[in-house]
């Protein structure tokens, strides 16, 4: 019986300790290598560098990699990349022959490459000395990321399958593991975004190594969410791109249990801040305003919507389907900000494809309102009326056709004139968007129909005259609301009439100025 109770203590005691057993303590190094140049032939690219240096950041400070373990390259050669990583296998070497250590190394690269190897400047590193270099470290697991041009070449020897991650402890790695994540399939171009200042890809993949990719929102975001959120989030923004659609690729080997967890997020919510944002929107996240860097996006797609992000300032962009929501916030360490578009300021559809920001590249309404004119050489009287138009808005330029009609008249005490005006014109303009107003300055042309009636003692038949006119006007509008504006313009416009001679001569053309004005509602579609 006595021995019983020591067997029972013994098991629990052993019970107690295992998982303590199971978790080695995990050494990460990484080397990331940018480089926006390539070889002679091939155009500077603008964001690989910048790509290397924003992968370095979320893993230093999500990823559990000490700053002492990673290696930041940009605009270095072959040669000291194929250093660099041969030190760093000499760090691992040293590291894993500690007792209960393990070592996870990634190797990050951005830049310019085709099938064979990477373009360091005018150097190349063979790609299959990059992988032989990987293969070869000490580390437990290896995971090699490519955001180049037909990097897809180290997967396509036995295809990109992804295997369902393992549900065991935190603290557990694969005992010996390698993969290969690349931006494009072996014949794709990799590409870069002006909009999100980045590469498409690495966007991606740090957007999801923030939060974005936590589909089980276990507060951890391992390799195979990481992976899936990248390649989907890829797939769709490229999909709208002149290049075409491009296809991330992966291919990793596995032996034993567990999967790498790359970031933590939850686990540093305490001194980080997290934004929380709706869902059924895109959401893009700059550092603190508009012209800020770009940190991350959430895609309308993504089951988690969360971002893990330093505390600060922030400015947000969310994209519905004919409005835009955007506005600067702040958030503190610890807090989490949830994301109201309430808050935020909406942005009417046509404004933002004038900006050139998101959604189609063209919009249309129609507007109503009324006009008035100052006289012209065949009246007295300002001509008052009301017009109605269409609108067409581009990226860059925007148009509009109206047809308008107005009354006028003189009365000179021998004849009294009643005379009707008929307008078409057509208008192209440039506009420049304010924080609420939109403005802009158009030239044009067009043709009026003037209909005279005369009241006289003697006999004087109604007359009919046509006249071409150039305009040059301003406008202002304002967003009232669900795709409804107010407008308001002033316009000169020179009219070329047709004026009678005195006593009944032969008519001449008379070029004759005008003001109009005009106030009106449209409706965007």
């Amino acid at each position: 019986m006595k021995r019983c109770g020591w067997l029972a203590l013994a098991c629990m005691a052993l019970a107690w300790l295992a998982p303590a057993i199971a978790r080695a303590h995990v050494e990460r190094f990484a080397v990331l290598i940018g480089n926006n140049r390539g070889q002679d032939h091939e155009l500077p690219l603008r964001y690989a560098e910048s790509d290397a240096s924003r992968m370095y950041e979320v893993l230093r400070d999500l990823g559990g990699f000490e700053p002492v373990n990673m290696v930041l390259l940009k605009n270095e050669d072959a040669e000291t990349a194929r250093k660099t990583l041969i030190a760093i296998n000499d760090r691992i070497r040293s590291s894993v022959a500690l007792p209960n250590t393990q070592a996870v190394l990634l190797v990050y690269y951005s830049g310019h490459a085709d099938e064979d190897s990477l373009h360091l400047g005018k150097t190349r590193l063979p790609v299959h000395e990059l992988a032989q270099l990987s293969r070869g470290s000490s580390a437990n697991f290896r995971l090699v990321v490519l955001d180049a041009c037909r990097s897809g070449a180290l997967t396509r020897l036995k295809g990109g399958k992804v295997a369902a991650p393992f549900a065991l402890p935190e603290e557990q790695i694969p005992s010996d593991g390698l993969a290969f994540l690349t931006a494009s399939a072996a014949s794709e171009d990799a590409q870069e975004s002006d909009e999100l200042r980045a590469s498409f890809f690495t966007h991606a993949l740090v957007s999801g190594l923030l939060g974005a990719a936590d589909r089980d929102a276990d507060g951890a975001v391992v390799l195979d969410e990481a992976y899936r959120y990248a390649y989907e989030t890829t797939l769709r923004a490229t999909s709208r791109t002149l290049a075409g659609t491009q296809h991330p690729s992966f291919r990793y080997d596995m032996r034993g249990q567990g999967e790498l967890v790359l970031t933590r997020p939850e686990a540093h919510a305490g001194q980080r801040a997290t934004l929380e944002f709706p869902a059924g929107m895109s959401f893009l996240v700059m550092r603190g305003h508009d012209e800020g860097a770009v940190l991350a996006e959430i895609s309308e797609r993504a089951q988690a919507r969360r971002l893990s992000v330093r505390p600060g300032s922030y400015f947000v962009r969310g994209r519905g389907p004919r409005v835009l929501f955007e506005g600067e916030l702040s958030a503190g360490a610890g807090e989490i900000v949830a994301i109201d578009t309430g808050d935020l300021e909406r942005i009417e559809y046509a404004r933002l494809v004038r900006k050139g920001i998101y959604g189609p590249g063209l919009a249309h309404g129609v507007e109503l309102g009324a006009r008035v004119r100052s006289a012209l050489p065949n009246a007295d009287a300002a001509c008052y009326g009301a017009f109605a138009g269409y609108a067409l808005d581009f990226e860059d330029i925007g148009g509009r056709v109206r047809l308008s009609g107005c009354t006028s008249g003189f009365d000179n005490g021998y004849v009294e004139a009643t005379s009707h005006a008929y307008d078409v014109e057509l208008r192209v303009h440039h506009a420049w968007d304010l924080a609420w107003l939109s403005l802009d300055l158009g030239l044009g042309g067009g043709a009026s129909l003037f209909v005279q009636s005369f009241s006289s003692e003697g006999r004087a038949p109604d007359r009919t005259s046509f006249a071409p006119f150039l305009s040059l006007g301003a406008a202002a509008s304002c967003e009232l609301g669900s795709g409804f504006y107010g407008t308001l313009d002033v316009t000169a416009e020179s009219h070329f009439l047709a004026v009678q001679q005195a006593g009944g001569g032969d008519s001449y053309t008379r070029a004759s100025v005008a003001v109009r004005s005009s106030a009106g509602l449209g409706k965007r579609f």
